[in-house]
């Protein structure tokens, strides 16, 4: 089974984090593990003011966790193992000293709505429709919980996790503040990322940093939080509910 890449290019203040799995860009235990490290590194470099974050092709831009592992999953250990990936990115985005823009292209499931909340920016394009289907395969938002609310509030995070079977469109996810801009198509987002980043990188890198840390004010308490929700979805994803899901969906 092919395990996806990641590539980052560096040029003139910003880093371009780009992510790829054959799976609709979803996320294996691997590719969670090199993106944390990758947003660690970043964090270090002084002549990254800006980090660009996106996924590769034209289709989804990710579709959250990896079901074969999931499905691998054997005991409470393995799932909380499994689920601390997403932990540990969220909170290396948060920790990240840079201010990370989100390039939308299209649908997010699950755990990518989480990556995509960690950005401090995101621009989407009119296909980039958000939903959370934990609840619909037995486990929950649990770790991507804090990321999601803290942009679209707890009431539109609950409509999101119970709608669980259903797509929200992108004006959905621009009016409750999930994106910050939407355009029509790729190739504008493109355009529209690159002015943006570009943008911010002329800005007092000091100001930057500073900004970055009031942006995430309050969420402290994530390095201790996270892991718990992790371990919840860890001990869910054994279920015999959620296996019979999983197997389903895959075949």
């Amino acid at each position: 089974m092919e395990t996806g890449h990641i590539h980052t290019t560096i040029d003139k203040g910003i880093a371009t984090l780009s992510f790829f799995h054959p799976a609709s860009n979803s996320l294996p235990s691997v590719l969670l593990t090199q993106m944390t490290a990758e947003f660690k590194r970043l964090d270090t470099l002084a002549e990254v003011r800006v980090v660009v974050l996106k996924s590769e092709g034209n289709r989804a831009f990710c579709a959250g966790a990896s079901f074969d592992e999931l499905l691998a999953v054997t005991t409470p250990e393995e799932g909380d193992l499994f689920f601390m990936g997403f932990a540990n990115l969220i909170n290396a985005m948060r920790l990240c000293s840079k201010v990370i823009v989100g390039a939308i292209q299209g649908k997010a499931v699950g755990g990518g709505v989480g990556l995509l909340s960690a950005c401090d920016y995101c621009i989407a394009t009119e296909a980039a429709s958000v939903k959370l289907s934990e609840l619909f395969i037995g486990i929950g938002a649990f770790v991507i919980e804090p990321a999601v609310t803290r942009k679209i509030g707890k009431a539109a995070f609950c409509h999101l996790t119970l709608e669980a079977s259903e797509w929200h469109d992108a004006s959905w996810a621009l009016s409750h503040g999930l994106y910050a801009k939407t355009v029509k198509d790729q190739d504008a987002l493109v355009e529209a990322v690159a002015s943006m980043a570009s943008q911010l990188a002329s800005y007092h890198p000091n100001a930057l940093l500073e900004m970055k840390k009031v942006f995430w004010e309050g969420t402290e308490a994530w390095d201790t939080l996270l892991p718990k929700r992790a371990a919840i979805s860890g001990a869910l994803v054994l279920s015999d509910f959620t296996k019979e899901i999983l197997s389903k969906w895959k075949k």
